[in-house]
């Protein structure tokens, strides 16, 4: 089984039911980030693909297309693996404010669609086609809304 694609209209409606039944209080089941810093964090990495915003290309991306296939296999990704500098979220969120934004940016990230968001850079894994982001950016949010209970 692969793993659901950001782009199909049924995958990006699952993952939007999923984030508006995602609350304030809703309970982490591993890690460190509350609901808030999880949001602003996760809109983070959909910057990556939805603008031109350039990230420190990490060394390990020179072989981390050997790693890709983590992004498409169906397996969840593991609990409390580490997260990279860039995408880390320590202060305090407002989370009706960042939910917001999340459900707009998934929003936009699914009508851009596979030519809108076309090939580009991924600072651990290389360079990426928009296809690969499709799945990379719903396992992504899968498995932060996972974390999260919903």
């Amino acid at each position: 089984m692969e793993v659901k694609n950001l782009f199909d209209q049924q995958a990006y409606e699952e993952i939007m039911i999923r984030l508006q039944n995602l609350t304030a209080t809703s309970e982490r089941q591993w890690g460190k980030m509350t609901a808030a810093q999880m949001l602003a964090h996760c809109k983070e990495a959909y910057k990556v693909p939805l603008t031109s915003k350039k990230l420190k290309r990490l060394p390990i991306s020179y072989i981390g297309w050997i790693f890709r296939p983590v992004l498409y296999n169906s397996r969840p990704y593991r609990k409390s693996l580490p997260t990279a500098p860039n995408f880390i979220i320590k202060d305090d969120r407002d989370f009706e404010k960042e939910k917001a934004e999340m459900l707009s940016i998934v929003k936009a990230f699914h009508e851009r669609g596979v030519t809108g968001i076309g090939d580009k850079m991924h600072p651990t894994f290389g360079p990426m086609k928009a296809e690969q982001w499709g799945k990379s950016m719903w396992k992504h949010l899968d498995h932060h809304l996972r974390q999260f209970g919903v």
